[in-house]
């Protein structure tokens, strides 16, 4: 048995994570797998954890709105196997979207989802705005500083640790900056900082070598301008879009997946197009732990980094974030619709609307900004 890591980077997009500016994504980098071309299966951050710990499409796992369902009584969870193999299962998470009503708790010893009131004291996890549930988080100094009090007393025997950071997203008031470039990236290099606090505090501890160490975000966000590829906004054309959610483009699809594993090659670069939902199946593999009782729609990457095998995955993502926007703005977004997208080996992309015939199709390599539609009129 291993001891593992599991860390999410909430928010934060794959481009800006892989620009070479944050220390504590780079000394993960360097001993470790880089995916540079993983696709999340949802905007929204219930949803997509919820296939990282399942191994299972939104479909299966049940979770498919912001605030509307929780895990499948069917569905099992990376910690429940594990708590069942003898780990010692601890999380602290950040936001109401990680919030133990969803079910993320099942199979932990000890789950802190403790956050504070939004400002005008109400609870988060009663509104479906994304902007206003973001203003109630735990922030990354606070993370940091109640995973390293759990290690303390449970890293003498086997541990599965999950990290949350929240920090990226909106609003964009990082407390220190940390070499940011953008009141964004300033955000990012806020949870990057205790990232590389927590990295060294493994080190310290004699863990970082031997610890399979997981590393990935969730979704990315549009920033209405401020990279190239964004949509979100009156301007761009997207009113409905405000960071993410309502929209399957890449800048909130692409996402960061690093593994460190001592039994896998170091500072390696895997372009081949993976999705989260194979985190779970990969992570047990690494573990060495079968996993009879979860039903995957994943498959394990340990092939795919030792080349012994290409295969073609193929991509979903999804949302259902239009609709519940619609009706708690009372259809102010109602022109905005559930989508569906399917990727094709980080090149070709459709996008269908549900509800009406709007289709959208890409070419990701002669159009990375997705600027054409290349689907008949």
């Amino acid at each position: 048995m291993k001891n593992i890591v599991l860390v999410s980077l909430d928010t934060v997009r794959a481009d800006v994570a892989y620009s070479g500016k944050f220390t504590g994504i780079n000394t993960i980098r360097k001993q470790g797998v880089t995916f540079l071309n993983t696709v999340s299966s949802s905007p929204l951050t219930p949803v997509s954890h919820a296939t990282v710990f399942t191994g299972q499409q939104p479909y299966n796992h049940g979770i498919r709105h912001l605030f509307k369902e929780s895990l499948n009584d069917k569905s099992t969870t990376l910690t429940e196997v594990l708590k069942q193999k003898g780990y010692r299962t601890g999380a602290v998470v950040s936001c109401p979207g990680m919030n133990k009503w969803y079910g993320f708790n099942r199979g932990f010893d000890h789950y802190d989802d403790e956050i504070p009131r939004l400002p005008d004291g109400s609870d988060p996890l009663q509104t479906v705005d994304v902007k206003l549930r973001g203003r109630a988080m735990k922030r990354a100094d606070l993370v940091f500083d109640r995973a390293k009090k759990w290690l303390d007393n449970n890293k003498d025997g086997n541990f599965f640790l999950f990290l949350h950071f929240f920090d990226a997203h909106w609003p964009y008031e990082a407390p220190a900056k940390f070499a940011g470039d953008n009141v964004y990236e300033e955000e990012v290099a806020y949870s990057d900082h205790y990232l590389n606090e927590f990295n060294d505090y493994l080190k310290e501890n004699g863990l970082f070598d031997d610890t399979l160490i997981i590393c990935f975000s969730d979704h990315g966000e549009d920033l209405n301008g401020l990279y190239p590829n964004d949509k979100g906004g009156e301007v761009l054309g997207h009113p409905e879009e405000s960071g993410h959610g309502c929209l399957l483009y890449e800048q909130t699809q692409k996402v960061l997946l690093i593994i460190h594993d001592s039994q896998l090659p170091q500072g390696i670069d895997v372009d081949r197009q993976v999705r989260l939902v194979d985190l779970a199946p990969t992570l047990l593999e690494l573990a060495d732990i079968k996993s009879d009782p979860m039903i995957f729609d994943g498959q394990s990457l340990v092939p795919i980094i030792l080349k012994q095998e290409k295969p073609q995955l193929i991509a979903y993502c999804e949302t259902y974030y239009p609709e519940e926007q619609t009706a708690a703005t009372g259809g102010k977004y109602s022109e905005a619709k559930n989508k569906i997208a399917y990727c094709v080996d980080s090149r070709f992309k459709t996008i269908k609307h549900l509800g009406v015939d709007t289709m959208e199709i890409y070419d990701l390599i002669t159009d990375k900004y997705e600027k054409n539609n290349l689907a008949p009129k």
